[in-house]
């Protein structure tokens, strides 16, 4: 299956994961749910590399939704590598973009996925202006 991302995206990340022993189902493959943690510590690994430390008494990234599109399965033993994109900045969003894959294998996507990130203030629960930081990191 062909992987189609944005044509406006940028690489920002990529992160090497172990599959580990605990990651696999009764099936004898990576669980499906594993997939979005894989996903979240690419994109947390991401804001640390950027010096950006949340705090729950200000500002930061919520994520509005997720999704990921399975096309192979992953087993153990293994190593996986994410890629991380971004792109899109709205106002108060943007978008996020991941392809998995084995290291083993480069190149063969197994899985993609992404997620629309909104950026709160978090005290007041309500969406604000993306940093102009942030901005400047997810745009071309």
């Amino acid at each position: 299956m062909k992987l189609e991302l944005p044509e406006r995206k940028k690489l920002v990340n990529e992160l090497v994961i172990p599959i580990r022993w605990g990651d696999m189902d009764a099936m004898g493959h990576v669980n499906n749910t594993v997939y979005f943690r894989y996903m979240e510590s690419t994109r947390i690994d991401w804001f640390d590399k950027i010096g950006f430390i949340p705090n729950p008494q200000g500002e930061g990234p919520v994520i509005a939704n997720a999704f990921c599109n399975f096309f192979k399965q992953f087993e153990y033993p293994g190593q996986i590598l994410v890629k991380l994109y971004v792109s899109d900045p709205g106002r108060t969003t943007f978008e996020s973009w991941c392809t998995l894959e084995r290291t083993d294998q480069p190149g063969v996507v197994f899985a993609a996925g992404g997620a629309t990130t909104i950026w709160v203030d978090f005290p007041k629960q309500k969406a604000v202006s993306l940093p102009d930081w942030v901005r400047a990191l997810v745009s071309d």
